[in-house]
């Protein structure tokens, strides 16, 4: 059971904040940075939400996806892979694979690049996931990891890639890259 009695501790005025085993470290530490990013993604994935809320089997995806994602921080808050602390496990990276292939049969193959767009809630995925992505490479500095954040954030990338075609009416809308177009 998390409880939280203050928000304002001024433990971090000094620029740096503690990590979940005690440890300070600066608030530029490649881990801090990688902890923002994935909230961020989070964040963004509310919002993608605000535009799921018709849609019960994706917005209850998107509600796993924003619990994993604290599951995944408070993991990547601890350094190394092992202890008694929660882990992201392979039944969280498993699940986000086979939710990917149950929507990929939903949408007709690419014959071209997409661009982010089409629906609000598509535009909203495709910025979740390029927020993803960033934390993905981010994590990549992080020394004494868990793999399985790594795996899992690629993974997600994928996935809301494939959201955002089903939420473009299974790929109906989505925007296609013309190469040369504007020459």
């Amino acid at each position: 059971m998390v409880r939280i009695d203050r928000v304002t501790t001024r433990g971090g005025d000094g620029g740096d904040t503690s990590l979940g085993d005690g440890q300070r470290v600066a608030k530029n530490d490649p881990r801090v940075i990688a902890l923002g990013t994935v909230d961020e993604a989070n964040a963004v994935i509310g919002l993608l939400r605000t535009h799921t809320r018709h849609r019960p089997d994706e917005d209850a995806m998107l509600a796993r996806i924003q619990n994993d994602l604290f599951d995944l921080g408070a993991d990547l808050c601890v350094p190394g892979d092992g202890g008694d602390r929660l882990r992201l496990t392979e039944a969280q990276l498993l699940r986000l694979e086979a939710e990917v292939e149950a929507m990929r049969v939903a949408v007709p193959p690419l014959r071209s690049f997409v661009l982010p767009g089409g629906t609000d809630a598509a535009a909203y995925a495709h910025l979740a996931r390029v927020v993803v992505r960033r934390a993905e490479r981010e994590v990549l500095a992080v020394p004494k990891l868990n793999r399985t954040i790594l795996m899992y954030l690629n993974r997600l990338s994928d996935h809301l890639f494939v959201l955002a075609r089903v939420l473009n009416d299974n790929g109906a809308r989505d925007v296609l890259w013309m190469p040369g177009a504007n020459r």
